[in-house]
């Protein structure tokens, strides 16, 4: 499967060699991991796509409620997202830790029907399920690093993204049918996602490789939380690590940008997932080319260039959109703002990470990046509810205008050889 996939990647347009090479030279086990990943995304997607709808609809939550639960379980599972990287590194077990992450989300697909309504309950769920996602994404990055070439970097995430995004796509679309076909059938969107999910599990650990290039066993026994930590004693890496924070602070989840639209132009409830396929189907579409942009010209400069995007969409959502094409373009600056930075971050901050730590290196920088996404929900909540979501969209775009400025110049210098950051 992988084999067929791998010779019809697109290749590079105006006779570009070099970036046809790069997406051709992507391993089978990236590509193998883009399918887990893809088959995972479909079943979380659905679940992901209908939260914001059933916590402040149907449970009648406010949005800082809202904001609280999604960014507490988003946080919590900032936390242990460190502690997959570092067993994954220690004990050289990458796949086996991502294979617990993926059954632990898994079951508590089955979890989301067994609790009902008490939204208490569904927070607890949550919390476990973002668990699982957190201690698998630190080894599956590692995983996606180890078996690539230094110079493509950005291509074998970008390929890996650009599969995973194509899951995004496709869930929405499952639920949006689910929901149509029935009005508030919310258990049965959770047991169709417990079995897809099934699949992805299936994909990882009867098809994807466990091997990954030989650390000596005196390195990977240092492995520790403390090693970990030490990471941010290297002075690129300690730069993008506070700037990557810096710029999460000011990002919204995508459940309280979609909310803002769906206020703004009055859509009914159960169009609410195509929000997410219009992200997500631009996200797909850009992944691949961002990242063979992004070994070309610089990880860092691809990587700024998608918050530039990301200012953009919140300065058109302080204007009510007029129709569909303007909703449209919010949502592919959004899914082009993603393909710019989520796999390009990894890819940049891989090259600076021994082999021996790059699970949990990895893992480090998005448990910080996590954690400012946590407190950056609930600052909007807060003031959207308390004021408006006008004034809460305004103290992004004048925190996430400074972050950009001051991470230019940071991301500039003394970058770790061979990245080519700006």
């Amino acid at each position: 499967m992988y084999t067929l996939i791998r010779e019809n990647l697109p290749r590079a347009s105006g006779g570009s060699r070099r970036g046809a090479t790069a997406l051709r030279s992507v391993s089978g086990t990236v590509i193998l991991l883009g399918l887990t990943s893809l088959v995972t995304d479909i079943s979380s997607e659905m679940v992901t796509t209908v939260l914001p709808l059933y916590f402040i609809v149907y449970l009648q939550l406010t949005p800082l409620s809202f904001g609280l639960i999604e960014g507490f379980y988003q946080a919590f599972g900032a936390c242990f997202r460190l502690l997959g990287g570092v067993i994954g590194d220690k004990f050289q077990r990458h796949k086996d830790v991502a294979v617990a992450g993926y059954g632990l989300s898994s079951i508590c697909k089955l979890a989301l029907i067994a609790v009902g309504g008490a939204w208490m309950a569904i927070t607890g769920v949550l919390v476990l399920d973002r668990l699982g996602k957190a201690i698998r994404t630190g080894p599956r990055d590692a995983m996606i690093s180890l078996n690539s070439d230094g110079a493509s970097l950005g291509a074998a995430f970008g390929v890996h993204r650009a599969l995973d995004s194509l899951g995004a796509l496709l869930g929405p679309v499952l639920a949006f049918v689910i929901l149509s076909a029935a009005p508030g059938a919310f258990d049965s969107i959770f047991m169709v996602s417990f079995c897809v999910s099934l699949v992805g599990l299936g994909i990882l650990v009867l098809f994807v490789s466990g091997r990954t290039n030989s650390v000596p066993q005196a390195a990977s026994d240092r492995v520790s939380f403390r090693s970990s930590w030490s990471l941010l004693s290297r002075p690129y890496f300690r730069r993008l690590t506070i700037v990557s924070a810096g710029l999460s602070l000011f990002t919204i989840s995508d459940g309280f940008l979609y909310l803002v639209v769906q206020k703004q132009v009055d859509l009914d409830f159960s169009f609410f997932p195509i929000l997410y396929l219009g992200t997500a189907t631009a996200y797909f579409a850009l992944a691949i080319p961002a990242g063979m942009l992004a070994d070309h010209i610089g990880r860092a400069r691809v990587m700024i260039g998608g918050y530039l995007l990301l200012l953009a969409v919140y300065s058109c959502l302080l204007r009510e959109p007029e129709g569909a094409f303007q909703v449209t373009a919010y949502l592919v600056l959004f899914g082009a703002y993603y393909a710019a930075t989520d796999g390009v971050l990894m890819a940049l901050a891989s090259r600076d990470v021994p082999e021996e730590t790059r699970g949990s290196g990895l893992a480090l920088i998005g448990s910080i990046t996590g954690l400012a996404r946590f407190a950056g929900s609930a600052l909007f909540g807060a003031v959207w509810t308390f004021w408006s979501a006008d004034a809460a969209i305004l103290l992004l775009l004048a925190g996430l205008t400074v972050t950009i400025a001051c991470a230019i110049p940071l991301l500039g210098r003394d970058s770790p050889q061979g990245t080519s950051p700006a």
